[in-house]
């Protein structure tokens, strides 16, 4: 697939995968239909959820869901800087301004509840939280300001497929957990996402939402089941198609070894890591709930980050930055001063090394021996 000697990531496909994927030829119907009801109802089942709607991103379900909880202009909602843009440019998308939030501390990279409690103003009427690498933020205390405020809760659940937290899972504690299912996520559909609505109100509009506004699907009339239809939103095509669907459906059924296997090289990496100049947030999180991620780490405070990054490129170690705060884009630079001190020193530290279920003991022991020596 590249050139690397040890990738950043690695999609895992097998045979069932392939069956999947063209099942839907076929079948004769590509556009969302049977599979994605099917694809809706399983993954609600393994998160313990009500409901979830299948999307063709995890940025179509976060745009949705302020779509549907009617944020617009003159509206704040109120996202952490340290996650990808897609949490900044749906707010902006509605009409909304992005309000950022510093992370809690150099150790736990998640919302600081204290931060976004002090940002909150009249005109907030929502917060999206972002479970970073798959570790929960503080919900609780979270759900708490938000219930005090009169604010909806929108969990960015990208990174967190899986997680639990106080005994229920991750997408389930707001009004909308948002999930991603794209190439290098916890389980894969290439693009594609889902949006799992507490209110089942929520849930009827963001459906309705993602097809244009329209009353009846495409699939209903191609089936003889309705001759016309209505628009009763201004929605979006934000829908899932069927060979999408059926690939989710063989991925979800492979998800646990696929966990399992994250939780092993994570093990791994932090047994090896520790006790070193580096730091590896997240220690007090039980690595056995959480559907981790990603693994990253924060350099030493005199490392030369762009010198260790291509230093482990010579050696074909491919890494990451997981993220530039979006308050540092160009596309945001008015909110350059928004008051993030914590964001911008981890920000400016973090590289996220390779990590994906099918790296071996070998390889991670690889990038282990080369991130020691160049940190020394």
């Amino acid at each position: 697939m590249t050139d690397w000697r040890i990738s950043l990531f690695e999609p895992d496909f097998n045979e069932d995968d392939e069956r999947a994927v063209t099942r839907p030829l076929r079948d004769g119907w590509l556009t969302m239909g049977a599979a994605a009801r099917e694809f809706e109802d399983a993954f609600a089942a393994r998160l313990g959820a009500p409901r979830a709607a299948a999307v063709n991103s995890g940025t179509a379900a976060l745009h949705l869901a302020l779509m549907a909880l009617e944020i617009g202009p003159g509206d704040e909602v109120i996202p952490p800087s340290l996650t990808f843009c897609a949490c900044a440019n749906v707010i902006r998308a509605t009409g909304a301004r992005p309000v950022f939030a510093d992370i809690h501390s150099r150790d736990d990279w998640t919302m600081s509840p204290a931060d976004l409690e002090a940002k909150i103003t009249p005109r907030t009427r929502a917060v999206i939280v972002v479970h970073y690498a798959g570790f929960a933020c503080r919900m609780e205390e979270i759900a708490s300001i938000a219930k005090a405020r009169g604010l909806a809760v929108i969990e960015d659940c990208a990174h967190a497929l899986t997680t639990a937290y106080r005994g229920a899972a991750l997408g389930t504690w707001g009004d909308v957990g948002c999930f991603s299912f794209f190439t290098n996520k916890n389980m894969t559909t290439g693009e594609g996402g889902m949006a799992a609505a507490r209110d089942a109100a929520l849930d009827e509009r963001i459906r309705r939402l993602r097809s244009h506004g329209m009353t009846t699907l495409t699939l209903d009339r191609y089936q003889g089941r309705a001759i016309s239809y209505d628009v009763t939103h201004a929605g979006l095509n934000y829908r899932i198609d069927e060979i999408r669907a059926r690939l989710g459906l063989s991925q979800l059924a492979r998800l646990d070894g696929f966990l399992a296997r994250r939780r092993e090289v994570y093990r791994q990496y932090r047994e090896r890591l520790d006790g070193s100049a580096i730091t590896i947030p997240f220690r007090e999180h039980d690595i056995e709930q959480t559907g981790v991620h990603i693994f990253p780490i924060a350099l030493p405070e005199a490392t030369d980050r762009t010198a260790f990054i291509e230093a482990l490129k010579s050696e074909g170690i491919q890494t990451s930055i997981h993220y530039p705060p979006i308050h540092r884009f160009s596309a945001y630079q008015e909110y350059a001063e928004c008051g993030c001190p914590l964001t911008e020193e981890i920000a400016a530290r973090e590289v996220t090394l390779p990590f994906y279920p099918a790296m071996t003991e070998e390889q991670v022991e690889i990038v282990c021996e080369a991130v020691l020596r160049l940190v020394r």
